[in-house]
């Protein structure tokens, strides 16, 4: 596999089951020069597993500034890199914007290797709508959570969280409160050994009463909207009306105006009204 230079590849990696990994990655990973990783230790694990032994050199959020200027040097002369996360797609809720940025400005290629992500994964077996918000990792301060989660829960999508196991039971009173008749889904260990799913009705939701580890995806679901009830007698007595001053079409209009129903059901009772003549 030949790699192009003056490009910085995006490498997804396992999120837990190695076996996930993908030929394209790994032959990625064989050929760069030097891999940027979130944690050089975490990384050489993986690495190390698949027999690839290259520079590593760390990329992360409190450093990610800083780096910048040098990696781009790096590609201008040639090297070949590749930027990967602890685990999983990059860029998702991890380091790499201010990178793609900077390559975009410097007319470096920028090349997506497709792989594993705990987004997907959990929304193919959440039994959710898949027309959803992905937000990543939630404020950690009561305030700030209670306006984000105020905004985000008119939104009638799936909505996708990464939450630390060891604050969900901190996440889950106010999900409580601003989701109240939805349905939850929390994946951990996701493809791994120990892999778990938990499914309920927000409404019914109960604390974790024993100290839950690693890192959760948590899904909300789809909001649903109740229909409204259609006042047949309130529709008839409006159509009877109307229809004595405007033709079938304007009298269904005007009443659609205030009536936000099906205008089919709106267009029948009009119709019916007509025919009988009795307005």
């Amino acid at each position: 596999m030949k790699l192009s230079t003056n490009s910085l590849y995006i490498v997804s990696t396992p999120i837990g089951n190695l076996d996930d990994v993908t030929f394209r990655a790994l032959e990625t990973l064989k050929n760069s020069d030097i891999i940027l990783c979130e944690d050089t230790r975490r990384s050489l694990k993986l690495l190390t597993h698949f027999k690839i032994k290259k520079k590593l050199i760390p990329y992360h959020k409190f450093n990610e500034k800083k780096q910048v200027a040098n990696i781009i040097k790096y590609i201008k002369e040639g090297k070949i890199l590749s930027l990967i996360s602890d685990a999983g797609t990059p860029l998702l809720s991890d380091p790499g914007r201010i990178l793609i940025n900077q390559c975009i400005e410097n007319e470096i290629k920028v090349v997506p290797i497709p792989g594993a992500s705990s987004i997907t994964t959990a929304m193919s077996v959440s039994g959710f709508k898949d027309q959803f918000l992905f937000y990543g990792f939630l404020p950690k301060t009561e305030n700030e959570l209670k306006k984000t989660l105020a905004s985000l829960s008119t939104n009638l999508f799936s909505q996708v969280f990464f939450i630390p196991a060891i604050k969900i039971n901190f996440y889950l009173k106010f999900f409580k409160h601003h989701y109240s008749g939805r349905k939850i889904f929390i994946a951990k260990e996701l493809t791994k050994i120990h892999e778990t799913f938990f499914r309920n009705n927000i409404d019914d939701l109960k604390t974790f009463n024993y100290k839950v580890k690693g890192e959760l995806t948590v899904i909300i679901s789809e909001k649903n909207i109740e229909k409204k009830a259609l006042n047949k007698e309130k529709i008839v007595n409006k159509a009877k009306k109307y229809l004595k001053k405007y033709s079938l079409k304007d009298t269904v209009d005007l009443i659609l105006e205030t009536e936000k129903i099906n205008k089919k059901e709106i267009y029948k009772l009009c119709l019916q009204v007509k025919n009988e003549k009795n307005y």
